[in-house]
């Protein structure tokens, strides 16, 4: 005759020859000779060294770790490709930089060139000032010996 398993489970002669129901049961564990060894059976029947519970729970952390270092791999390679941009920026920003400086450099050379034309300029107006003082000075001194020679010549010629 074939008996309920629900007064099978209760049955103590039978929890003691079942391994699965001695692991899952706190009194039957606690009397348990490999349980006590340290020894413990898993859900599929396979003896093991570590508690089902510290099993369970390395295996969560172990998953844990594994998305973890996933996230951490997913970060560097954000990061990485952001440090690569700004190291593209960082380039482009000085190109643009050394560009300013030297248009700037560029102008400040113009306009010293533009201020030394300014002051050959100058020193040519002055030059030719003199020079026109000059030649109107010496135009008036032949002015007037052209005067002078005008009347001795008028002179000679009332005298002859």
């Amino acid at each position: 005759m074939a008996k309920d398993p629900l007064v099978m489970a209760k049955d103590p002669l039978v929890m003691a020859k079942d391994p699965l129901v001695m692991a899952k049961d706190p009194l039957v564990m606690a009397k348990d000779p490999l349980s006590e060894a340290g020894f413990y059976f898993d859900e599929v029947d396979k003896l093991r060294v570590l508690e089902p519970e510290v099993s369970q729970k390395t295996s969560e952390l172990k998953d844990e770790c594994k998305e973890f270092v996933d996230k951490i791999g997913q970060f560097q390679k954000i990061v990485g490709g952001l440090i690569e941009l700004v190291d593209e920026l960082a380039k482009e920003a000085e190109t643009e930089k050394m560009m300013a400086i030297g248009a700037r450099n560029l102008l400040k050379s113009v306009a010293k060139q533009r201020e030394s034309q300014q002051q050959q300029l100058h020193a040519l107006i002055t030059e030719k000032k003199t020079q026109l003082e000059r030649y109107r000075i010496e135009y008036e001194a032949l002015s007037k010996v052209e005067s002078e020679q005008n009347e001795f010549i008028d002179q000679f010629i009332l005298q002859k």
